[in-house]
């Protein structure tokens, strides 16, 4: 059977909220990755948390030592989950997650967190270039509005916009109900990574 692990990207307290970049429907996407990491624990599968922190005291959100840059309270991590510190997007660029992930035999990685059009997008894309099987969960996933020169676009177009290519290229693009029933019926994995 394959390996499988949950990787939580960024559920931080600056996303909710009372912090520097508050996202649309960050609470939402919060409480199904905690549904996620409920399930996780109960089935003894790996789960490894993400926090990304910024370079400076200067950055707009997720400044060094700071409140804003903790992992929230959602998901806390219990004692002996990994927490991988980050600078850049990509959540293996510069850390040792691959490392973690191939030393306990991984094949599959459930994605969950934020910036969708970011962090899981960097990371998700290269975790399928690595060869792991990637599922991301895409309610328990939050994005940012943003816009391009004249054009405005609001944070479920621009989470649309990534979960579509990552569903047509990079693995499975699912919701929290997906996974729970999925996993209910026995076919875990098999389900989540067929066709």
């Amino acid at each position: 059977m394959t390996k499988t692990a949950l990787i939580l990207i960024d559920i931080q307290k600056d996303y909710f909220d009372c912090g520097l970049m508050a996202l649309d429907g960050m609470d939402v996407a919060a409480a199904n990755a905690a549904r996620l990491l409920v399930a996780a624990r109960a089935r003894r599968e790996p789960v490894l948390h993400i926090r990304h922190i910024a370079g400076s005291a200067e950055a707009p959100f997720f400044r060094p030592g700071t409140l804003g840059s903790e992992i929230h309270e959602t998901v806390r991590p219990d004692p002996g989950e990994t927490i991988i510190e980050k600078i850049r997007p990509n959540a293996f660029i510069g850390t040792g997650l691959e490392q973690a992930l191939r030393a306990v035999g991984i094949e599959h990685l459930i994605l969950c967190g934020a910036m969708s059009q970011m962090c899981v997008d960097a990371t998700a894309r290269a975790a399928a270039d690595m060869g792991f099987a990637v599922t991301v969960v895409g309610d328990a996933c939050a994005a940012a509005s943003v816009s391009y020169g004249s054009v405005s676009v609001p944070s479920s177009h621009v989470h649309a916009a990534i979960m579509a290519p990552l569903a047509a290229s990079y693995g499975k693009v699912v919701t929290t109900d997906d996974i729970e029933g999925s996993r209910a019926a026995g076919n875990g994995q098999t389900a989540l990574q067929s066709a």
